[in-house]
């Protein structure tokens, strides 16, 4: 059996394992709240008004597991995920219409809510993409979709499939005040008990939040409103986000962890051990679980990513 669900010289490795996904996980969940019915799912059965942190830290976690965790590390995070979202119903207050959390429409359009943030966020963070490289992600992403309850051919897997995806999905799309309400939340979250030692530093949040809602599609902004527009804010974000990246670069390890669960942590140190053991190295240059590589072979790295143009694709409107 495999180390790890995904290989280290996967594409997915070299997005998930970038620091700049704090920033992406949070724009995931802003786009994801645009989703009149998905909206109401998270505000009517799930914890995050009184606890967004927690649903921040709960979907690192399930990133973490479905990248660098065991496969039946993988299978078991999966099946007690399908199990919690077929126990759940909610309802359209606007029809009266009962919808059930694990709905297939609303599953897909999660997931893609959130591998297109991983991508545009670690792009313009300053992550070497290819066209190619953003269409093995999405490929390898398909993957992943199977731990929620959908197939591989559910959701699209590659840019061309993502693209068609989004522009059949985009007129369904608007902001409820539910949403513009999580959007508050999220530039300004509650920090949960574990985190109090940071109560101090809470105000570095909030331009991971405002880099989070510069950086989702124009109309959407306009929509939410919640920020001003400002002439230059999306390149301000980018040169943000590129600094922010930076920064986090340089934290050592042991300091980087106290933001994560303890269960992702262990996790990561789980699977350095059997990375090791199924014959990996490490680098003597890279952090954490970026610096296995295999003896025989050379993963591709950043810096040999050759540079691209396209745009990662967005909900248009």
């Amino acid at each position: 059996m495999q180390p790890t669900v995904a290989p280290p010289e996967s594409v997915t490795w070299r997005i998930h394992l970038d620091r700049s996904m704090w920033v992406a996980g949070v724009r995931a969940l802003m786009l994801q709240a645009l989703h009149p019915i998905a909206m109401q799912g998270v505000w009517q059965r799930s914890d995050f008004r009184s606890d967004p942190t927690g649903r921040l830290l709960r979907t690192a976690h399930f990133v973490a597991v479905t990248t660098y965790g065991s496969p039946d590390e993988a299978d078991a995070l999966g099946a007690r995920i399908r199990r919690v979202h077929r126990a759940l119903t909610f309802t359209d207050p606007g029809t009266g219409r009962r919808h059930r959390a694990d709905q297939r429409d609303l599953l897909v359009w999660v997931h893609c809510a959130e591998v297109c943030s991983y991508l545009e966020t670690t792009r313009r963070a300053g992550l070497r993409l290819s066209e190619e490289d953003m269409d093995r992600y999405l490929d390898e992403q398909s993957r992943t979709a199977g731990y929620v309850g959908l197939s591989r051919d559910d959701v699209p897997r590659d840019l061309a499939g993502m693209r068609r995806y989004l522009a059949m999905v985009r007129p369904t799309l608007r902001v409820t005040p539910e949403a513009r309400k999580v959007v508050r939340f999220l530039l300004w979250p509650d920090l949960p008990e574990r985190l109090a030692w940071a109560a101090p530093l809470k105000p570095l949040w909030f331009p991971v939040g405002a880099m989070a809602y510069t950086t989702l599609p124009d109309w959407a902004r306009r929509a939410y409103g919640v920020l001003p527009e400002t002439p230059g804010a999306r390149a301000a974000a980018t040169a943000g986000l590129r600094m922010l990246r930076s920064g986090l670069d340089r934290v050592p390890e042991r300091y980087y962890n106290l933001l994560l669960d303890e269960a992702t942590v262990r996790s990561a140190k789980d699977a350095e051990r059997r990375l090791l053991e199924a014959g990996y190295r490490k680098r003597d240059t890279a952090r954490a679980l970026r610096s296995f590589a295999r003896s025989r072979t050379r993963p591709p790295t950043v810096a040999a990513a050759p540079r691209t143009r396209s745009t990662v694709p967005e909900p248009a409107g």
